[in-house]
């Protein structure tokens, strides 16, 4: 009986020491993630310890060498050993593979937090749409998008190239997508059987610029030749030359959309979050926007709103949410673009068009917290490209 006593000791000492040394591995492993990568939008910091045969192994993957670094120096100060198995992206597995490239195949793609179809959807990308290779897990892959938004994709959904392959495609003849929407055949006729929708800013290569019965011949990121109505596309370089993005233009761009849905997430004609519509409005003007409403609030020119909305200009970005309080700080839950008078454009329930003025027709009662203006700012401050003058579009070096 005392050896049994003795025995269930020993035990109960080693699995208490095992539950400390998670702990402790937890919480050194939060304070990293918060002073390296707070936000999983624009840094991946993941960990896990796991005990197998005896020994503790660091498993995880992070964009951050020297948040891992920081890891495992604090594990070390506290006496706990680990075997590193821990990723530093991009996967050194791709990069021999070459393949830490890829161009959006679908007419949109949905992008998730977590490599799974359960998981919250936190953006879209449309056809054409460069991306960097993280990290592949089963039918997934981490990408990070042109804006630097960082989140899973399936592998269908992408057509992955190496260096001198994404260097071609940069450098190829493209169209874009000019009109709401259309559908791709696989002959040059309207009984062509459908191998792909095609919406708004949907970006191929040209297979050949000889037009056949009112189509043009394009070659789909997936590898596909498809026959495309020629009124409904541009070529890419010819649209980006024509984009003016004044706030006039950009608010007539945002008006395309009135009376599409909201969807959570959307950045297309499909549907529109409110952040994913204002992207959006921007984007077929040329201009990259950063991807939600927090991100955009922390860019451009902060407007006095002091006194409402008397120093607003059209094309001012408006963003709505929780007051600051002596205790907390503001919290931005939404946006939309003031075009004057005292209305701006929104999506919510779907695009529509409010106003900040009470007792009028369609007030708009939420509160805003702050205002921004972005106008002409493209290109010198981070979070606002050029489409033009963006490096993983084009070979800029080159142009």
């Amino acid at each position: 009986m005392r050896k049994l006593i003795l025995l269930s000791a020993a035990l109960l000492l080693i699995l208490s020491s095992c539950v400390d040394k998670v702990e402790v591995f937890n919480t050194i492993s939060k304070e990293v993630k918060s002073e390296f990568a707070p936000d999983r939008r624009d840094k991946t910091f993941e960990t896990k310890l796991k005990e197998e045969n005896g020994k503790w192994v660091l498993y995880g993957s992070t964009t951050e060498a020297d948040a891992k670094a920081a890891l495992l120096e604090k594990l070390a100060a506290k006496n706990i050993d680990v075997l590193d198995s821990m990723k530093v992206l991009p996967d050194t597995e791709l990069v021999a593979q070459g393949k830490i490239y890829a161009v959006t195949a679908h007419s949109v793609a949905n992008i998730r937090y977590e490599a799974d179809y359960s998981s919250e959807m936190a953006t879209q990308v449309l056809m054409g749409t460069p991306l960097k290779v993280l990290e592949k897990k089963s039918y997934w892959y981490r990408v990070i998008t042109p804006e630097g938004y960082i989140a899973w994709v399936t592998v269908g959904s992408v057509k992955t190239m190496n260096e001198e392959e994404f260097t071609a495609w940069r450098g190829s003849d493209r169209v874009i997508v000019d009109t709401h929407y259309t559908l791709v055949r696989d002959t040059p006729n309207a009984k062509g059987a459908i191998i792909s929708d095609a919406v708004w800013g949907n970006i191929a290569q040209v297979s050949s610029k000889k037009i056949v019965n009112g189509y043009q011949e394009i070659l789909l990121p997936n590898g596909k030749i498809g026959y495309v109505p020629a009124k409904d596309i541009k070529p890419l370089q010819k649209w980006l030359d024509s984009r003016n993005p004044t706030p006039e233009n950009i608010i007539n761009t945002g008006k395309q959309f009135l009376g599409f849905p909201y969807l959570w997430a959307g950045t297309s004609i499909k549907g529109l979050d409110c952040s994913g519509f204002v992207k959006t409005s921007h984007f077929l003007n040329g201009i990259i926007l950063r991807r939600d409403a927090s991100q955009q609030a922390k860019i451009g020119q902060e407007i006095d709103i002091t006194n409402g909305i008397e120093n607003l200009q059209k094309g001012d970005i408006l963003f709505f949410g929780r007051k600051a309080t002596a205790d907390r700080p503001a919290r931005v839950t939404h946006v939309g673009m003031y075009i004057g008078d005292g209305s701006f454009i929104h999506s919510a329930t779907f695009v529509k068009i409010n106003n900040l003025v009470p007792g009028t027709p369609d007030y708009y009662d939420g509160h805003m917290v702050c205002a921004r203006r972005i106008t002409g700012m493209q290109d010198t401050i981070y979070g606002l490209w050029s489409i033009a003058k963006h490096p993983w579009y084009f070979n800029v070096e080159n142009k």
